[in-house]
C-alpha cells in the first residue's frame, strides 16, 4: 500500500477511535507540507471538527498523537493551528523509492480489456499548402495528449482528417495548369507540399491583379468602391475558372479527378516527411472527399426524422435556438455541404470504424462555437459520445515578427522551423563546447534531439488555451525552463552512471529498510513520487503543460540536490549507493515524462 493511502486510512481509524464517527473520505486530503514548516505531508483538520466537536488545534494534536502511536509510516508530527504536519518515517520513504525502482513505468497505467477507447483528432491539414507553425502546435499537442491518455490507462486511436476538397484546392490546381509547365517535385527538387503551396500563392497573386483591374473598370463606370471591390472578386476570370473546376470535380470529371489525385499524392508525401521530423503519426486518416458524402446522408436522415428542417429555397437547417444558439446551415440550396456537414460525416465513419467512448478534437480556439454546435447535433443524431465530446481548444502561436498569412506566402513554414531549430542547437552546443570527443554522426543526432526537444518543450510548457509567442532563440537555452535544460540534466545523470560503472560501483537493486536519508534526499524522493499525480492530473485536465512543468520542477530539485551533495564522492559507500539509486530513478521519471511530450532524451550532450 502506498504511504499516503496508508496514512489516510490511519486518520480514518483515528477519527473513529477518538470520536466515534466516520470521516468522509473526501475530507481526508493530504497535501505536501509548505516549505517553511517541518514535515512532509499536511492534513487539514477543519472538515473533521463537526465529528470531534473540539478546537482545530486540539483535534490536530489528538489525531497526530494517535497516528504516531499506531501508524508505522508516521515518525512524528507538529500542529500549526488547524494543520497537522506529518513527518513520514524514513523506512517508508525507502519503501516508496524501492517501489519506484521496481516499476519501469511508475505512475502510468496499462489499458485493460475494458479500458475506454479515446479517439483524438489532430493535424487536419489542407492539401493546398505545407504545414506551418500553427500546425506544429496542433500536432505536438495532439500527439502528447494521446500519450498522456494512454498513460492514464485508456485505449487511444490517433486520427487525422485531411481537407482535400474545396475551392482552395482548385486554386492550386488551376495555377499549376496555367503556369506549372508540367513541373513535379522531382523536376523542381521541392517537397510536394511546398510546390503546391507555391501555386496557391501564385493564384492569389494573379487573382489580386485581376481584381485590381476590374475594380478600376467598375469604379470608372460609376460604381462605389465597396461595390466595385465585391463585384471584381466575384467576376475575376480566375475565380470563375476555379469554381468551374470545382463543379467538374463534384461531378467526377475524369481529368480533373486525375490531376487532383496526382497533386494530392505529392502533398501527402511532403506531409509524411514533416510528420516524421516532428515525431508524430496517426492510426487512421480520413479524407473530407469521402466524409462529406456521408455527412449529406446523415443530414438527410436527420431531416426525415424531423431533427432538421428544409427552407423554401431547398437548404437544410438545424434550429438550435432552444439551446440558446442560432440556426445552423447544414446543406446549401444547391445541395452542397458545409464544414459542419463534413464533420458529421466524419463522425459517422469513425463511429462505424471504432467503438468510441470519448472523442477529442484538437482544434484552435477560433472554432469554439463550431464544436459547441457539433456536440449538440451529434447528440441529436444519436452518437453516444456526442454530448460529451471534448474540443481541446488551443490558442494561436506566433513568432516575434508577427502573424502568418497563407495566401501571401508569409507563413512560418514547419520544415524551415525544424531545420532552424536543429541548426541552432548544433551552433549553441558547438559554442558551449558540449560536443567534444563525439563523431560527426553523433553530433548531428544530438543536435536533432536537442533542437526538436527545445521546440516541443517550449510549445508544450504553455497552457494550451493561451495564445503564445514562440521565440526560437529563447527555447535553446541550457538553463531555465527549457527542453535542453531538462535534457542536459538527464545526460548528466547518465554520465554519472557511466562513471560509476567505470569505477566498479554498482547501483543497488533496492535499499535496506534501515537506510538513512537526509532531508534533501527525502525531498527529491517526494518530488519523484509526485509524477503519478502529475500524470493523473494531466489526463484529467487534458494538459501536456502539466507534465512539462512537473519535469522542470523535478529537474530543478535534482540540480539543487546535486549542487549540495556529491554522489560518487559521497561520505560513505551507503550514501553513494542511496544517491545512485535516487539519481537513476530521477532519470527514469524524467525520460518517461518527456516521452509523454514526444521528446527524446540524449544519453550524453
Amino acid at each position: 500500500m502506498e504511504t499516503e493511502q496508508q496514512i489516510i486510512e490511519a486518520v480514518a481509524e483515528a477519527v473513529k477511535a477518538l470520536y466515534g464517527g466516520e470521516a468522509d473520505a473526501k475530507a481526508l486530503q493530504l497535501q505536501k507540507t509548505k516549505e517553511n514548516f517541518e514535515g512532509n505531508l499536511t492534513l487539514v483538520v477543519f472538515p473533521l471538527l463537526r465529528i470531534s466537536r473540539k478546537k482545530p488545534e486540539d483535534t490536530a494534536e489528538e489525531i497526530g498523537a494517535w497516528l504516531q502511536k499506531n501508524c508505522p509510516a508516521v515518525e512524528k508530527y507538529n500542529v500549526v493551528k488547524g494543520f497537522l504536519n506529518i513527518t513520514v518515517a524514513q523506512s517508508s520513504w525507502v519503501d516508496m523509492l524501492n517501489a519506484v525502482n521496481a516499476d519501469p513505468n511508475y505512475g502510468e497505467k496499462k489499458a485493460g480489456a475494458d479500458a475506454p477507447l479515446v479517439m483524438i483528432e489532430y493535424s487536419s491539414p489542407n492539401t493546398n499548402k505545407p504545414l506551418h507553425l500553427g500546425h506544429v502546435r496542433n500536432n505536438l499537442l495532439g500527439w502528447s495528449l494521446a500519450q498522456i491518455m494512454q498513460a492514464n490507462g485508456c485505449k487511444v486511436v490517433k486520427t487525422n482528417i485531411v481537407n482535400d476538397r474545396g475551392i482552395h484546392i482548385m486554386k492550386s490546381m488551376l495555377a499549376w495548369m496555367k503556369w506549372g509547365n508540367g513541373c513535379t517535385p522531382e523536376s523542381t527538387g521541392k517537397k510536394g507540399d511546398h510546390l503546391i503551396g507555391d501555386f496557391y500563392v501564385m493564384f492569389d497573386k494573379h487573382y489580386k491583379e485581376e481584381c485590381k483591374q476590374l475594380e478600376e473598370q467598375y469604379a470608372a463606370e460609376g460604381m462605389s468602391a465597396d461595390d466595385a471591390k465585391k463585384k471584381a472578386e466575384q467576376e475575376a476570370p480566375l475565380i470563375k475558372e476555379a469554381h468551374s473546376m470545382l463543379v467538374k470535380w463534384e461531378h467526377g470529371d475524369k481529368d480533373i479527378r486525375a490531376l487532383w489525385q496526382k497533386m494530392n499524392s505529392w502533398v501527402y508525401a511532403g506531409f509524411d516527411e514533416t510528420y516524421r521530423a516532428l515525431g508524430v503519426s496517426f492510426d487512421k486518416i480520413y479524407y473530407e472527399s469521402n466524409t462529406y458524402l456521408e455527412g449529406k446522408k446523415k443530414v438527410m436522415e436527420g431531416l426525415e426524422k424531423g431533427i432538421f428542417y428544409r427552407r423554401p429555397d431547398g437548404s437544410v437547417w438545424a434550429d438550435l435556438r432552444p439551446e440558446g444558439l442560432d440556426e445552423k446551415l447544414l446543406l446549401r440550396s444547391d445541395g452542397t455541404s458545409v464544414y459542419m456537414t463534413q464533420d458529421i460525416g466524419t463522425a459517422e465513419m469513425r463511429f462505424n470504424d471504432y467503438p468510441i467512448d470519448k472523442m477529442i478534437y484538437v482544434v484552435g480556439n477560433e472554432q469554439n462555437y463550431h464544436f459547441q454546435v457539433l456536440s449538440i447535433l451529434l447528440d441529436k443524431l444519436g452518437f453516444k459520445w456526442g454530448k460529451d465530446l471534448v474540443h481541446f481548444s488551443y490558442g494561436m502561436v506566433e513568432l516575434p515578427n508577427g502573424k502568418m498569412k497563407s495566401r501571401e506566402g508569409t507563413v512560418v513554414d514547419a520544415d524551415d522551423l525544424i531545420a532552424q531549430m536543429i541548426s541552432d542547437a548544433r551552433k549553441t552546443s558547438d559554442e558551449l563546447g558540449k560536443f567534444s570527443d563525439m563523431s560527426e554522426e553523433e553530433k548531428n543526432n544530438i543536435a536533432r534531439i536537442v533542437g526538436m526537444g527545445a521546440l516541443k518543450y517550449f510549445i508544450l510548457k504553455v497552457d494550451a488555451r493561451k495564445n503564445m509567442l514562440f521565440n526560437p532563440a529563447e527555447s535553446i537555452d541550457f538553463n531555465g525552463n527549457t527542453g535542453p535544460f531538462i535534457q542536459y540534466t538527464y545526460a548528466r545523470i547518465r554520465s554519472i552512471m557511466r562513471k560509476a560503472a567505470e569505477q566498479n560501483v554498482s547501483v543497488p537493486e533496492k535499499l535496506g529498510a534501515d537506510t538513512a536519508l537526509n532531508e534533501k534526499e527525502v525531498q527529491l524522493i517526494q518530488k519523484m513520487l509526485a509524477y503519478k499525480d502529475a500524470v493523473a492530473q494531466a489526463g484529467k485536465d487534458y494538459s501536456p503543460s502539466g507534465i512539462a512543468n512537473y519535469c522542470y520542477e523535478l529537474t530543478k530539485e535534482f540540480n539543487q540536490f546535486y549542487h549540495d551533495y556529491s554522489i560518487l564522492n559521497a561520505e560513505n559507500d551507503a550514501a553513494c549507493a542511496t544517491r545512485l539509486l535516487i539519481a537513476e530513478n530521477v532519470a527514469k521519471v524524467l525520460k518517461n515524462g518527456m516521452r509523454l511530450l514526444g521528446i527524446e532524451m540524449p544519453e550524453r550532450m
